[in-house]
């Protein structure tokens, strides 16, 4: 039952990141989580639900348009989600980018306790 309970929990996680409610996306978390993110810093980093709504707040800013679309969800075990997505939008200048994501979410007590995701991190070169 935790399984499909979790699964719903990492959909409605899509659906208001989809919907930009920042706010309601960080109450998904526990009050402090565990990240690991290119785009954070080597390593875990811990992140409270104010640091979650101002990163994705930052986002949104520099990406009014950013979305995320599931590929697949695999559920793992009792405590894990890993979802397979790619992530869209566009800059002011009106580029565009795609990117293919993997993020494995921890749960635990109903609540995202870990988020580690996964992407290609590349810097354009300089010329």
């Amino acid at each position: 039952m935790e399984t499909s309970e979790n699964v719903s929990l990492i959909k409605k996680y899509f659906d208001l990141f989809n919907k930009h409610q920042w706010k309601e996306m960080a109450g998904l978390y526990n009050e402090t989580a565990d990240f690991k993110d290119p785009s954070l810093g080597p390593g875990i980093v811990k992140q409270t639900r104010e640091q979650i709504i101002g990163k994705y707040s930052e986002l949104s800013t520099t990406f009014p348009d950013v979305k995320d679309e599931i590929v697949q969800i695999y559920p793992s075990g009792e405590k894990h989600v890993i979802v397979e997505f790619i992530s869209t939008g566009t800059a002011p200048d009106h580029s565009k980018f795609e990117l293919p994501i993997c993020t494995i979410f921890t749960i635990e007590n109903g609540k995202i306790t870990g988020d580690f995701t996964y992407y290609d991190n590349f810097e354009e070169p300089a010329e």
